[in-house]
């Protein structure tokens, strides 16, 4: 087995030392204690003839801007991920902030939707999209393509792209200790088996997704998660053509009892999918109910590709421990009532990266705790009011069919749909109008009191 190690730390942190007791006299002759300690040194050794070094473990949209934004930062990035062809099942909706942020190339969207059909239980459509610019769109992605993209740009800036698989971690002892991860390395020469490779690092970044090996490695707790299922569907030119600019979302309880379902327009072809977190055993069924709903648009098509993953639903208890910590779908960082991870996870993965640098002073110095902990309080301080207001969202419109068919019904109504797409496109709680938000909430209490009447009305039939 081969091994990668670094040149030792020099210099001493000074560390918080056990109070320490002296004796002193007073004028009574009498002895008094007193207490003193040392206080921890408030800098950072340097590192010694080397930058620091940091492992990213996964290359996704987190793991590839971690990687990008350290190499950039001056840091010795070293990227491990498995599958270089990875095609996770997701819709592959990005935000058009994301686009210019993260400065990617308009042709590796395959599609810029701007309509939308929000479609109820009762088959009611709902036209969304009217109130966007000429400009403003959602873009659609294959996380293969995006994916390869980011860890593509992370390589040209200086990070070391492995393919290989993370196997465990050796925890440090000291604060002077290396982090050693040991992985299978996949590099072609050594067969299908691969190499056992030990690596020494000062930091991890764990963007390994919602079975995060790294989370594991650090206690970081577990979280309920959904089963997202995906089929890649060919359907025939003339119908694709429905959906060159056009995504669907379906709600009801055939398709999700607690989610939604999806037809998403790729380059050229669509993804048909759907996900749960209470009924991952149907999600087969679901899955069926959701091609049986678009059956009439997708008629003729074929299947080309089957997918399925676990998806997140809240972050995971813990986030941060010494110098390791979780972005992306690790963390937990997928919303509630929409399920949007992308854009989170590479927001995410950048943060984190940027405390790393700063801490680090551009790589020349050690980090701790404290400097990884400043990307959890700006995180949370920025994006918390978002996951809270998505999930009261979800307990209260998919937790029947008449509460989802008042869901569809409020998504009609055009100052929504341009609080909504203002909110998604640019990542900013958009100011609201006063009186078009007292009308809104008497809008919705209105669609609540019918959708509870109705529910009732079902009731009594199905006694």
């Amino acid at each position: 087995m081969s091994s990668i190690a670094f040149k030792p730390f020099t210099g001493l942190r000074r560390s918080s030392a056990v109070p320490a007791t002296t004796k002193t006299t007073n004028s009574t002759g009498l002895s008094k204690v007193v207490k003193f300690h040392v206080s921890a040194a408030k800098t950072s050794p340097k590192v010694s003839n080397r930058n620091l070094r940091v492992a990213v473990i996964g290359g996704g949209p987190a793991g590839g801007s971690a990687a990008e934004t350290l190499s950039k930062g001056g840091i010795e990035t070293f990227l491990i991920e498995r599958k270089l062809d990875n095609c996770k099942p997701c819709g592959g909706a990005i935000p058009l902030c994301m686009v210019g942020e993260f400065d990617l190339p308009l042709d590796i969207i395959d599609r810029r939707v701007t309509k939308m059909k929000m479609i109820s239980p009762s088959n009611i459509a709902v036209d969304i999209g009217q109130t966007l610019k000429p400009h403003e769109y959602i873009g659609m992605v294959r996380r293969e393509v995006l994916d390869a993209y980011l860890r593509d740009r992370a390589k040209e800036n200086g990070a070391n792209v492995i393919n290989g698989l993370f196997l465990k971690m050796d925890m440090p002892k000291r604060w002077d200790e290396p982090y050693v991860l040991h992985y299978t390395e996949y590099d072609g020469k050594k067969g299908a088996m691969g190499e056992k490779v030990s690596l020494e690092v000062d930091a991890v970044i764990g963007a390994d997704g919602a079975n995060s090996r790294v989370a594991k490695a650090i206690n970081a707790g577990d979280y309920d998660y959904a089963i997202a299922f995906q089929e890649r569907i060919k359907i025939p030119d003339e119908k694709m053509v429905y959906y060159e600019n056009l995504a669907e979302m379906y709600v009801g309880d055939d398709v999700s009892p607690d989610f939604y379902g999806w037809v998403f327009p790729k380059c050229d072809h669509v993804a048909v999918g759907t996900g749960t977190v209470t009924h991952k055993s149907d999600i087969k069924k679901f899955q069926l109910a959701t091609r049986n709903r678009a059956k009439d648009k997708i008629l003729g098509g074929k299947i080309i590709r089957v997918e399925a993953h676990p998806i997140p639903e809240h972050p995971r208890p813990r986030r941060l421990s010494g110098r390791v910590a979780l972005v992306g779908d690790a963390a937990g960082y997928v919303t509630k009532c929409s399920g949007e991870g992308i854009y989170f996870a590479a927001k995410s993965g950048r943060m984190c990266a940027e405390a790393i640098v700063e801490g680090s002073q551009n790589g020349i110095k050690m980090v701790d705790e404290g400097d990884l902990r400043k990307y959890l309080e700006k995180w949370d301080k920025t994006y918390w009011p978002t996951y809270k207001v998505l999930d009261v969202l979800q307990k209260v419109f998919y937790r029947s069919n008449p509460a989802r068919e008042a869901f569809v019904e409020m998504c009609a109504d055009e100052y929504v749909q341009k609080m909504t797409f203002d909110s998604y496109l640019y990542k900013t709680v958009a100011p609201g109008n006063p009186l078009e938000d007292l009308k809104l909430a008497v809008n919705t209490i209105g669609s609540l009191v019918r959708a509870n009447a109705l529910r009732k009305e079902m009731e009594k039939l199905n006694v």
